[in-house]
């Protein structure tokens, strides 16, 4: 049967092999049609398809239902290292504390088997959410900086051998707040300036106890300046954009994006389409802009799917997302679709993963 893009229910079954109007062919005959594939049919502008009837692609698709709610194939794998990370960082932290140094031999034993994994899996929103636990804040913070330092420096376009080494560097970021109390570093309420100024101090601990431990190219300086921004309103030295490294401005914006997703003492955990608007905003004057921008056009496909609710209290499912406005894709709501570039009294309220 022919139907509109527009009439295509979750769970149908092409019939037929479909081509754009080049001849490219899009999608092959017997493909399932999720919301991912039914983007590239809008995307390679396809009006008409031919699909399966849909009762019997109704049992499939109530299958499917049953599958996607299912533990994903990558978790046994991946969540296992990912706990050993952030218990393995809780070593290194308490090594820095006692004897300001630590053993890079254990840092690559657990973070190399981690990040080879990731190669496997790029629904980073989702990623983090599964793996996501309640261990102490600074430990897990640091492996979710150095996952994504990964990810990013391979979205900039960087080697997998120095994408492995920044991941590296995120990963040892933070270690200089091993020279910091826990009274501090935990504290549920806003620091004093005197407590601040302590804070601050953290990137050059940071600096020399990597110095002090390895010869790596990265680590040292990314965490020296992760806290520079790029209007000189960072610390610890005021720096301006043409004097932060390239790596350093990688690690700052995800150290953000991890700090404003996870729930604290003091905050709760923020809507993630919010916290990239936010990211969104920083890169005008706060963030390189590039960085920013790359790790934002990125990480909002893996909303594709995801459910939404829009601000007039109606939900619905992304569809597809647009390539410069991140922030107004291609939603569903009830079988109607609604671009969002082009509707824009909409706007989504909130993203449920």
């Amino acid at each position: 049967m022919k139907v509109h893009v527009a009439d295509l229910i979750i769970g149908d079954r092409l019939s037929a092999d479909t081509f754009n109007g080049y001849g490219l062919h899009v999608l092959s005959k017997g493909t399932d049609l999720y919301e991912s594939e039914i983007s590239r049919l809008y995307q390679h502008q396809i009006e008409y398809v031919d699909i399966e009837d849909r009762v019997t692609v109704q049992e499939v698709a109530d299958t499917r239902t049953l599958e996607s709610t299912l533990t994903p194939k990558w978790l046994p794998t991946v969540q296992p290292l990912y706990e050993n990370a952030i218990q393995s960082f809780e070593k290194v932290f308490s090594s820095a504390v006692a004897q300001e140094s630590f053993d890079m031999e254990e840092v690559e034993r657990v973070v190399e088997p981690l990040f080879n994994n990731l190669q496997l899996e790029r629904d980073v929103v989702s990623l983090l959410l599964l793996l996501n636990t309640s261990d102490d804040y600074t430990y897990q913070h640091s492996v979710q900086v150095g996952m994504l330092s990964y990810y990013l420096a391979t979205w900039m376009g960087y080697p997998i051998e120095d994408a492995l080494a920044i991941g590296k560097a995120g990963f040892l970021h933070d270690i200089g707040k091993s020279q910091i109390s826990d009274e501090i570093l935990n504290k549920p309420g806003k620091l004093t300036d005197e407590e601040f100024a302590i804070i601050k101090q953290h990137p050059e601990f940071g600096h020399n106890i990597i110095a002090n431990s390895i010869d790596e190219k990265y680590a040292a300086i990314g965490a020296l300046q992760h806290h520079e921004r790029n209007d000189g309103s960072g610390y610890p030295h005021g720096l301006i954009s043409s004097e932060i490294h390239p790596v350093a401005k990688i690690i700052a914006v995800v150290d953000i994006y991890s700090a404003m997703i996870s729930q604290r003492v003091y905050q709760d955990k923020r809507d993630l389409l919010f916290v990239l608007r936010e990211l969104h905003k920083l890169s005008f004057e706060h963030l390189d802009a590039e960085t920013t921008h790359t790790f934002i056009k990125h990480m909002i496909p893996n909303f594709i799917g995801k459910r939404i609710e829009l601000e007039t209290g109606e939900t619905g499912m992304i569809v597809m997302t647009h390539p410069s406005e991140f922030f107004r894709p291609l939603i569903r709501i009830d079988g109607r679709f609604i671009d969002l570039t082009i509707e824009r009294q909409y706007e989504i309220k909130q993203v449920f993963l």
